[in-house]
């Protein structure tokens, strides 16, 4: 390990961190961003359902949302597992970048502390996966306690008290799935660090750089704004 490394992961650690800030406000760069779009998007469906006593749809978006948690969980944990057998294979690993030029070259014990590194990003999202599929269980069972429409109309102050609480787990369970699905994103950019500290920086960088502009400039992000009042 050398300073530049040492570096390039406190960058690297920085940039994680400045995301997750940018994205957890109302408004960056006086720009309202995809996750709070989708936030209010998320408030607005549990609110519209409570006018509908048939609610085949709900449940069936629930059911989209346990599954694509439980995909990445999946995913995350065999990446996870991967990174594991790669520990154990460290010899034929150092005897590949041995017959690569210099630049790929590293020691014994620092190709481990970054597999170790990898191994903890993948073990993070799981652990973040894991939760969201739970709270989304979670927001399953809110969901059906939802007053029918009539009940609603009868008392619309206990209605929209149950639909904040469903509004609020389902909007914590997605906190939760981003902050998994981001760490599989950045540990594209960790994968530079098997090269060297300075490509380690540099796809950071990139990663970093098309997260906030899916979050601030796509076209994802304007199809969502349209007809919101913000």
């Amino acid at each position: 390990m050398t300073v530049a490394d040492y570096i390039a992961l406190a960058f690297f650690i920085t940039l994680w961190g400045a995301f997750n800030w940018l994205t957890s406000g109302e408004r960056t760069f006086k720009r309202v961003s995809v996750t709070r779009a989708m936030t209010m998007h998320r408030s607005n469906w549990i609110r519209n359902s409570l006018h509908r006593d048939l609610k085949m749809i709900d449940t069936s978006i629930m059911a989209g949302l346990q599954n694509g948690t439980a995909f990445f969980g999946s995913t995350s944990l065999l990446a996870l597992g991967s990174s594991f057998a790669l520990l154990g294979a460290t010899e034929q690993a150092q005897a590949l970048f041995a017959d690569l030029p210099s630049i790929f070259h590293s020691s014994r014990t620092a190709f481990e502390l970054k597999v170790g590194g990898l191994s903890a990003i993948f073990a993070y999202s799981f652990f973040k996966f894991g939760w969201s599929y739970r709270l989304f269980n979670y927001c399953s069972i809110l969901f059906g306690a939802l007053p029918m429409q009539a009940d609603a109309l009868k008392d619309p102050h206990a209605a929209n008290l149950a639909a904040e609480r469903v509004i609020a787990m389902n909007v914590i369970a997605a906190k939760s799935f981003n902050a998994g699905l981001r760490g599989l994103f950045l540990s594209i950019g960790y994968l530079g660090w098997f090269v060297n500290a300075y490509v380690f920086a540099a796809m950071s960088v990139f990663v970093f750089t098309v997260l906030i502009r899916r979050q601030f400039f796509s076209e994802a992000r304007n199809a969502l704004l349209r007809g919101l009042n913000i």
